[in-house]
């Protein structure tokens, strides 16, 4: 392109000409600090307050952690010479926070199992995955068969009793068995809430409200230890078995609630649409109604499921050790005793990570489906 090309205006029509360039300090690392950070005097200041905080803050914390911290292999707390963090005590306890008091030479069923489910779930949550209805038929009805008979024993392999069951394997099983479970529990309770057939309204109504006016602590006490006496004699539940179906009942109580937020959200429209088309009570449900409403909730939905993972601490209660509660028990060690900030800030971590990376799946199927998520 000339000179005399870019500099006689006629070369282009009215409303043709090139955009321009946006200003260097609008676009890239500058403009987001400017838009973000420094947008005005008041937001300058506490930047500015909060480096100066950080700066206080951080520096002490990563010389605890990492720099003054004690990495070595030990059995005991006088292998812990330096000033900094005692991280002895999680490298000689880590398989125990990991499997609890499930037999040494067991544990590799407990990583068949997970490695069977991290092979068939995960592909559930990728895009373009063929062959997802089989991998969902897998993971929902064989897979806990499977995975029941690899933890427990039988057919061939020792049982394990599950008073031995702990740590993050027992984190994991009452989690994702509360998860898989409260969510379809919620979705049924919240249509039986807005039924038209009294009895079933009102027994929805009742089921919700009174799990949701006891705190978790209550159900699994009731469950645990108020349950056996109402049964006939010589008639119990395993433990652990009590304990999933408390969790995942709670936990369906205030799905049920989220559920219900989504379908209110739907217009009348939708409805009477649907019914327009022909289509029956649970056609219209299954079709039309909940995959937009269950798309509208998927904030609360995900919510739900963060503090249901969380509240498996509480099985401590009831004799169930999970990773909080194995932690515990390692700070209790007279060869480890004073290390209890160590022990939880190690629980800290690991709970962050699943929390973290379930609220940051949300926010990506938030943005796929396009739910009113805004991008920042």
């Amino acid at each position: 392109m000339t000179d005399e090309t870019l500099t006689t205006p006629e070369r282009y029509e009215p409303g043709r000409h090139p955009d321009m360039p946006p200003p260097g300090s609008t676009v890239g690392v500058i403009g987001w600090l400017r838009s973000n950070l420094f947008s005005s005097p008041l937001n300058t200041i506490l930047t500015l307050a909060a480096l100066y905080l950080i700066y206080l803050i951080l520096p002490p914390i990563l010389d605890w952690a990492i720099f003054s911290a004690n990495w070595n292999d030990g059995t005991s707390r006088e292998e812990c010479v330096r000033e900094g963090a005692c991280w002895t005590m999680i490298r000689a306890r880590f398989w125990q926070f990991v499997y609890g008091r499930y037999p040494f030479d067991q544990r590799w069923r407990v990583d068949t199992a997970f490695l069977l489910f991290l092979v068939t779930a995960v592909p559930l949550l990728i895009d373009r995955v063929p062959g997802k209805k089989y991998l969902a038929a897998f993971v929902f009805l064989i897979l806990p068969v499977i995975s029941f008979f690899l933890f427990y024993g039988g057919l061939g392999l020792p049982v394990v009793d599950t008073s031995l069951w702990g740590g993050l394997m027992l984190t994991l099983i009452l989690g994702i068995v509360g998860i898989v479970f409260s969510l379809p529990i919620g979705i049924l309770l919240a249509l039986g809430r807005r039924s038209d057939l009294p009895i079933i309204r009102i027994s929805s109504v009742a089921f919700i409200e009174f799990v949701r006016a006891v705190p978790l602590i209550t159900v699994l006490f009731m469950a645990s230890v108020m349950l056996p006496l109402f049964l006939p004699q010589g008639v119990t539940f395993d433990k652990l078995l009590r304990a999933m179906i408390g969790i995942a009942l709670f936990g369906a109580a205030y799905m049920a609630e989220v559920v219900r937020g989504g379908l209110q959200a739907m217009p009348r429209g939708q409805y009477e649409g649907a019914m327009a088309l022909g289509l029956g009570y649970w056609q219209m449900m299954g079709l039309i109604i909940l995959p937009q409403a269950l798309k509208i909730s998927i904030p609360g939905i995900v919510n739900t499921f963060i503090g249901l993972f969380k509240d498996t601490t509480l099985v401590i209660v009831i004799g169930l050790f999970e990773l909080l509660g194995t932690v515990q028990q390692a700070t209790r060690d007279a060869n480890w005793a004073g290390l209890s900030t160590e022990g939880y800030v190690f629980a800290a971590v690991v709970y962050f990570m699943f929390c973290f990376s379930m609220s940051r799946y949300s926010v990506r199927l938030e943005r796929k489906l396009h739910t009113g998520h805004k991008r920042r």
